[in-house]
């Protein structure tokens, strides 16, 4: 790459959480290249949590319009080649970025390793699998493709979110609407996963956020959408009728910027593992978080060296079951093995999270 001030950067990621923790690319690309330009692409979806960063200059949303279409397709690579950028980070590695990548023309083509690496990228990495990390193997693996422009140990570690003074304004405005007390603490709740299989099952969320009210007399709000607004719902009817009473449940953002600021304004998040807690984190939000048993701790447990962080998984509780049995066996048997979490622990260790968050 060469180091002057026209050099382009072209990056690309997916979900959102994904999204957010490849930021620190861009973050330390520019902080060691501050003249150039870093562009990022990913899907629409995921561009309110890049918005405001200042080590981002362009975000190129790639559009279903994009993704469905070949003649779209073929025309959105030959506007990424007319940009000339001298380098493009694959994060995401499937064959529609892979080619994207290649009909670059940048002299960086950088990604992981796959059978067919050699083809589309002259920089390709293994990703880490077991390495021992106190960020998180996702945070390893994203640092991986800053090889070919960094020597130096990589420090700027943390994705960051990046609110306006208005927008933390609005969100204030709006809590003080529906008199959320100041006094008392705001606990958000991650009710629902990203997909069905990641949800912890209602009832059982319910009696965590019964748990939570009982010991911190906070006011809770619940992460969802108005589509989701049946299934919240059900979590709420789940509650007690004390626990309701704490519960604003018409409170919720109506967009993404908006959650980011009202998240911004609680004292911790808690629920399901995946995007709004690494929303959480990238905003120096506390967070306590439920792991479906399929997916792997390793890579998404980020920043747990840090107290204020903590997770919970049933390979942690129970490893038996992950000796006998694939990761795939138990995503297909998911809700069979969410009821092997011991709720009792589980509270426990909530409990202790309190405390030691008080202190």
């Amino acid at each position: 790459m060469n180091k002057n001030p026209n050099e382009n950067i072209s990056h690309s990621a997916k979900r959102i959480g994904d999204v957010l923790t490849s930021t620190i690319i861009c973050n330390n690309l520019k902080a060691k290249f501050p003249d150039s330009t870093i562009d990022y692409m990913c899907y629409p979806n995921s561009i309110d949590v890049l918005k405001e960063n200042p080590n981002i200059d362009n975000i190129i949303p790639v559009t279903n319009k994009i993704r469905k279409s070949t003649f779209e397709f073929i025309k959105f690579i030959f506007e990424i080649r007319r940009k000339k950028y001298d380098a493009v980070i694959d994060v995401y590695s499937k064959l529609g970025t892979s080619l994207i990548t290649f009909f670059s023309g940048a002299k960086y083509k950088v990604s992981y390793h796959k059978w067919y690496s050699n083809i589309f990228y002259n920089y390709s990495y293994e990703r880490f699998d077991a390495i021992k990390s106190e960020f998180g193997l996702a945070i390893e693996n994203r640092l991986l493709l800053l090889k070919p422009f960094f020597s130096e140990k990589i420090t700027n570690v943390k994705p960051k979110i990046f609110l306006k003074e208005s927008e933390i304004a609005e969100a204030k405005n709006i809590l003080k609407s529906y008199n959320v007390d100041p006094e008392k603490p705001l606990i958000m709740f991650g009710i629902l996963g990203s997909e069905h299989y990641k949800t912890y099952p209602l009832d059982g969320m319910a009696k965590i956020i019964d748990f939570t009210v009982t010991k911190t007399n906070a006011t809770i709000l619940f992460n969802y959408i108005p589509n989701q607004k049946e299934q919240a719902l059900e979590v709420y009817n789940y509650c007690s009728e004390e626990t309701k009473k704490h519960i604003i449940f018409d409170l919720y953002a109506t967009d993404l910027r908006q959650f980011l600021a009202i998240l911004s304004q609680c004292e911790m998040l808690i629920g399901n593992e995946g995007g709004a807690v690494n929303m959480a984190k990238a905003l120096e939000i506390p967070t306590f978080s439920i792991f479906t048993p399929s997916v792997r701790k390793e890579t998404w447990q980020l920043f747990e060296n840090e107290a204020k962080n903590v997770s919970v998984h049933l390979k942690d509780l129970k490893p038996e079951i992950y000796e006998k049995h694939t990761e795939q066996y138990i995503k297909e048997h998911t809700f069979e093995y969410y009821a092997e979490y011991p709720l009792e622990l589980m509270l426990q260790k909530l409990e202790t999270y309190f405390q030691e968050y008080k202190n």
